[in-house]
């Protein structure tokens, strides 16, 4: 009886040790990665912010972490958006080099939103929810850092982009969906 009471109790603390997945740092959301946990992806952001500066790293309860994605992973239960989805302020984003991937939807409905450079260390634009930057009605150009390493965009990246006049794909580009 006492070692299912001390089983019981190993998982009940484990599990509230790994609950802590998400956490807050200024008006950005943190989600960890759970294949990699000295890694997190912005996970929602304060949909008031007219900017954004991503940190290449985040420090949070004394543990550094890389910043090394954008995610949109729907709704959050207190209907916070992922990533920097319908931040319609948002008029200026600086993406680190930490930064490897943008899933979709990650930055759709910013419609104030007027130019994104994309550093070479993203090697992938993502669709799962929706184009990446769908609904960025202010939107005119993307620029993508020399020696690109983008192996793939997602379908409907662009999709509702009205104001888009410039954007050059790179040569990396195997895969647009």
């Amino acid at each position: 009886m006492k070692r299912l009471a001390l089983f019981i109790c190993t998982l009940l603390c484990a599990n509230v040790l790994s609950a802590q997945t998400e956490f807050i740092v200024g008006n950005l959301k943190y989600r960890v990665n759970s294949s990699n946990p000295t890694k997190v992806a912005v996970g929602a952001a304060d949909t008031t912010i007219t900017t954004a500066n991503i940190p290449e790293t985040v420090t949070y309860e004394g543990v550094t972490y890389s910043v090394t994605g954008i995610d949109c992973m729907g709704y959050y239960a207190n209907g916070i958006q992922g990533g920097f989805k319908d931040c319609r302020n948002l008029t200026s984003v600086t993406i680190p080099n930490s930064v490897t991937g943008i899933q979709g939807g990650a930055f759709s409905g910013c419609s104030s939103l007027t130019s994104i450079t994309i550093p070479n260390s993203v090697t992938s634009i993502g669709d799962y929810y929706g184009g990446a930057f769908e609904g960025c009605t202010s939107l005119t150009s993307v620029i993508f850092a020399d020696n690109s390493n983008l192996t793939e965009i997602g379908g409907y990246a662009f999709s509702g982009c009205s104001s888009l006049t410039s954007i050059d794909i790179p040569n990396s580009v195997t895969y647009i969906g």
